[in-house]
């Protein structure tokens, strides 16, 4: 996978990179990659394969997969592979496996990405409102998402893991959503992953993880990993 710059995801990310809200600190990124193989990847990709294989060959005997599982079939497990390689190049701290990850993809529609908006979102689009002579948020997020890999012709899909498997919240936050936008035709994965921390979590997060005598760093810095 190879990140791609694009300058319409600009001024959105540098607006998701930290909106206060009060109570609560809300970070967001948009990313966009290619899905040919770079640096790793194609070692990485294969074992992932194997790692799918084995666990059909044990498995499928006792409860063969459904039509819509990502384990289905050749082109779905490609898709997974792609998903997997994407949160690896988003989160480098963790080791996502195939066998548990799958679990956690759902291929969603566009209205349960517009309902997953109106319930986090809302309060972001305000902000964004308020700074940008009342356009949305929602409709710049979807303009910049079109220009770079074309929506209509987009399978989305949420990666909604358990507390163990997902990154933002072993950081302190609230909640977190991850979506991905996959081209086939372009061969080109655009992720969307957004969370949300309590400023009092937060503290109390940082009082237990830091030992006596260190200084507490900036909260900015706990979401360093946000960039590239």
């Amino acid at each position: 996978m190879k990140f791609l710059e694009y300058t319409p995801l600009d001024s959105i990310n540098n607006f998701l990179s930290h909106v206060d809200l009060g109570d609560c600190v809300l970070k967001g990124k948009l990313e966009a990659y290619s899905c040919k193989h770079a640096g790793m990847d194609r070692k990485l990709s294969f074992s992932l394969e194997q790692e799918i294989l084995d666990y059909l060959a044990q498995s499928l005997e006792i409860s063969p997969p459904s039509s819509t599982n990502l384990l289905s079939s050749r082109t779905s497990r490609k898709t997974l592979i792609y998903l997997i390689l994407t949160l690896n190049h988003m989160y480098p701290d963790y080791d996502f496996s195939a066998v548990q990850t799958h679990h956690f993809f759902r291929e969603e529609g566009w209205d349960n990405f517009k309902q997953m908006y109106e319930t986090y979102m809302l309060e972001a689009e305000k902000e964004w409102a308020l700074n940008n002579e009342g356009d949305s948020l929602l409709e710049c997020m979807l303009r910049a998402i079109d220009e770079v890999i074309k929506l209509a012709e987009c399978e989305v899909y949420s990666y909604s893991p358990d507390i163990e498997g997902d990154p933002f919240l072993q950081r302190g936050a609230v909640w977190s959503v991850n979506f991905f936008f996959y081209n086939r035709k372009l061969k080109r994965i655009l992720s969307f992953r957004c969370c949300c921390t309590s400023k009092l979590n937060m503290d109390d997060w940082l009082a237990d993880e830091v030992p006596n005598g260190y200084d507490v760093v900036d909260n900015d810095d706990l979401f360093y990993d946000m960039d590239m």
